[in-house]
């Protein structure tokens, strides 16, 4: 079954308006890998030292005028790293992109160049919107992450930094074995400090991060349902963890019909203990309007940019499909095999391939390819057997196949 969601009035899912083929709703340029840290998890394996053959100035500057010719409204550009902050010209290029149209962002590591001074210049030059990198509740267990003293400190402090000067900030997690319990202490941070949104990342296996001890796909179950009970009270959502738009339409219809998500859900004792903690917090019903996860997925409303030019779905999917050196990106997006293919529900292989929730949630390719080398096998970090959802009915009267 293909779903779309029939209207604004029910929506445990939002879906782009504008077709993810032809427009990305997200651009991210890794500006550089170089990066004072050393942080266990790094995708970019970053380095001290900057690659000679990054894109320069003058050749970010033509990528921005390609992504603006997307069409408008324009994708969300964001630098990233690395860490951006290592680049002379960071602010050159962001003035540049914003005097030609473009929402630009930054994502910059924790480290003493993340400051008052430094973030009042991007907002001097029209940056609005940086996001920060929280991977513990404590300074012991972030900056025993981040493998460097003092990132805690200075995450924190540029955080306070940004809310000050009135920027919005958007907050990441690492949610893996080390951290897993700290959760509803990181949002108990996020609520009293205030971000636009704030992400879980479900670790991928890349770069530094193959070995670092992911959760398994029940315990990913248990942390998805708890994102969605804290969703009333914090801006959450996932980062490569598609299979919380399943988990919010079904939450969404266990509501609706009065049933125990616990029992219909099988959920964990992992489930179990951190819902006790996030309700000793004040974490539960909070009253705020729920953020339903959006329908975009990599190479499909998002697409990457590494330091040296090559044009990939996502980060933490190395597979690259050109160069903007001598390709178009946007040529790329839209009509490469590879980008073409990732966008297929019809392509995915097991569990994913026969899942009625395939066209909302698709699994995470970056996922499937680091943990199989197929771009289309099921993603491993899910737990839901297809077809097993007891009020399947319920999900049919709100998701409707297109053309019914």
């Amino acid at each position: 079954m293909s779903l779309t969601p029939p209207s604004r009035q029910h929506r445990p899912v939002r879906v782009n308006h504008h077709d993810p083929a032809q427009r990305p709703m997200i651009v991210i340029w890794e500006s550089t890998r170089a990066c004072q840290l050393s942080c266990r998890h790094c995708r970019a394996e970053a380095a001290p030292g900057r690659n000679p053959f990054e894109l320069t100035t003058d050749e970010a500057t033509k990528l921005m005028e390609e992504v603006l010719s997307f069409g408008q409204p324009a994708p969300i550009f964001i630098i990233s790293g690395g860490d951006c902050f290592e680049r002379d010209d960071l602010f050159e290029i962001a003035s540049r992109g914003v005097q030609m149209g473009l929402h630009v962002a930054v994502s910059p590591s924790g480290t003493k160049k993340l400051n008052l001074d430094s973030l009042k210049k991007l907002q001097d030059v029209g940056v609005n919107v940086i996001s920060l990198s929280l991977d513990g509740a404590t300074k012991e267990s972030h900056d025993g992450f981040r493998r460097v003293p003092g990132t805690f400190e200075n995450t924190m402090a540029g955080w306070e930094a940004a809310r000050e000067l009135g920027m919005k900030v958007q907050l990441n997690s690492v949610v893996a074995r080390h951290n897993v319990m700290e959760l509803p202490d990181i949002a108990k941070l996020v609520l009293d400090h205030g971000v636009m949104t704030w992400s879980g990342f479900l670790l991928v296996p890349t770069g530094r991060g193959v070995d670092l001890g992911a959760l398994t796909a029940l315990e990913c179950e248990d942390v998805l349902n708890l994102f969605y009970d804290m969703g009333e009270t914090v801006p959450v959502k996932t980062t490569e963890g598609h299979h919380f738009r399943r988990v919010s339409i079904q939450r969404h219809v266990l509501e609706q019909a009065g049933a125990d998500h616990v029992e219909a859900m099988k959920l964990g004792p992992l489930y179990q203990e951190l819902r006790k903690k996030t309700e000793a917090l004040g974490l539960i019903e909070g009253g705020r309007r729920r953020r339903p996860p959006i329908n975009i997925s990599s190479g499909n409303g998002f697409v990457f940019i590494n330091h040296v030019g090559q044009v990939t779905p996502s980060g933490f999917l190395d597979v690259p499909a050109g160069n903007v050196r001598d390709s178009s990106i946007v040529d790329i997006y839209r009509n490469s095999e590879l980008f073409n293919g990732i966008r297929r529900a019809d392509l995915l292989e097991g569990k994913c391939g026969m899942c009625e929730y395939k066209t909302v949630c698709g699994g995470s390719r970056s996922r499937a390819y680091n943990s199989t080398g197929n771009i289309y096998a099921e993603e491993p970090l899910c737990a839901y057997q297809p077809g097993t959802f007891p009020l399947a009915d319920r999900v049919t009267e709100l998701f409707q196949a297109p053309g019914q």
